[in-house]
């Protein structure tokens, strides 16, 4: 009986450790480190893609100006002040004339002297006229007297040098008349050139513009060219882009573009491609272009950051998936297809991408995937074509399973 009684307890214990081994397998198998991987799938799908193209700028003035003098001196004023708002021709600051004035007052009197001048040379010149008009007369009298033997041969030579006397005469007039048309437009010519520089020290706006910053203040020596007012055409800010050469085909005038400045987060503002550069960045790797906006929006700054996203045209239809879904596998792209259960996978060629995560591709192999196919979005682990997975509603944002 005892025999029998030990017999039955092993028996027990032998059970009850197998039931163990298949628990302790079952929860392996299920939930261990062998349980299957829990993967979310996703339909390909047809369609086309709206791709963009993103990159970031600051704000510029398309017009702007510096104010400067074209000769070197002292700033006597300045009559503006930065953000003012001023007209085509206002004042906006005065250089030191020096002895500028005294110049123009001794050139307007050496052209009232000029004027006189040139007064007696006509009066010259009409005398010089009179006498050799009086000359011209007495030789023909004379000529016609010795033809007739009345007066000696002698006496028309005298006649006759009195005429080319009359006529030297008359040509020196001439030359003197013509010496102080000479010398008065010399004197205009430099009573101008004097008078543009003397207008050229006050500084005018040579526009409607806003001053945007002053560079220099009364009692600043200046030279030629440097600005002392800097002003801008408030309604020609517009968004100098760069855009990395990697992700900038399809950059072209006329792009739609969604403009989100510094100054304004939560607000975009709409804007258009106005001119793309031929020429780019060689040391940022950079391609350079200008947004404008539709409408310029008030307040904001020259410098100022901004981020534009440009609207490309829409792809052509084709084979459509999220970008999650794609994997990479021996340097290239691909997707895990889900076929009766078991994994394959597909290599791909990515075409556009479009903002919302949405990427077209094509398969390397025709046919290899068609709209439809189940594919991989998600996993909860890495995973390979013999891996045992299992299909979930969805996954938590770390992959595991709700």
């Amino acid at each position: 009986m005892k025999t029998s009684a030990d017999t039955i307890r092993r028996l027990l214990l032998g059970t009850l450790a197998l039931g163990l081994i298949a628990a302790l397998a079952w929860v392996a198998l299920r939930t261990g480190p062998l349980a299957p991987v829990k993967v979310q799938t996703v339909a390909v799908t047809t369609g086309t893609v709206a791709p963009e193209v993103f990159g970031i700028g600051q704000i510029e003035a398309r017009r702007s100006w510096m104010v400067g003098p074209t000769t070197p001196g002292r700033v006597l004023a300045v009559r503006v002040d930065v953000g003012e708002q001023v007209q085509a021709g206002q004042a906006l600051a005065e250089m030191d004339a020096v002895d500028l004035d005294q110049r123009l007052a001794a050139l307007d009197a050496s052209l009232a002297r000029g004027q006189s001048n040139r007064a007696a040379a006509q009066a010259q010149l009409a005398d010089s006229q009179a006498r050799r008009a009086l000359a011209q007369a007495n030789l023909a009298r004379n000529q016609d007297l010795a033809r007739q033997n009345f007066i000696s041969a002698g006496a028309l030579e005298a006649r006759t040098q009195e005429m080319a006397s009359a006529n030297a005469g008359l040509q020196s007039a001439q030359a003197n008349l013509e010496a102080t048309a000479q010398d008065l437009n010399r004197l205009r010519a430099e009573r101008a050139a004097l008078g543009e520089q003397r207008n050229s020290l006050k500084l005018v706006a040579p526009a409607v513009a806003m001053v945007s910053s002053r560079d220099a203040e009364a009692g600043s020596t200046v030279v030629a060219g440097q600005a002392v007012i800097r002003l801008i055409d408030p309604a020609s800010l517009w968004v100098a882009l760069r855009v990395d050469q990697g992700r900038s085909a399809g950059l072209a005038p006329g792009l739609v573009a969604r403009i989100a400045l510094r100054s304004r987060p939560g607000e975009t503002f709409a804007g258009r491609v106005a001119r793309v550069e031929p020429v780019a960045d060689a040391v940022t790797e950079e391609r350079l272009a200008q947004v404008a906006f539709d409408e310029v929006p008030a307040g904001i700054s020259v410098g100022e950051m901004a981020e534009v996203s440009l609207q490309l045209p829409a792809s052509n239809e084709g084979l459509v998936l999220p970008n999650a879904a794609l994997h990479s596998q021996a340097g290239g792209s691909g997707v895990w297809r889900l076929q009766d259960g078991a994994l394959g996978f597909v290599a791909v060629r990515l075409g556009a991408a479009s903002p919302d995560g949405r990427v077209l591709v094509a398969p390397v192999e025709p046919d290899a995937l068609r709209a439809g196919d189940q594919v991989v979005l998600y996993s909860e682990k890495a995973i390979q074509a013999n891996t045992r997975i299992t299909v979930v509603d969805t996954l938590h944002s770390t992959g595991a399973a709700k």
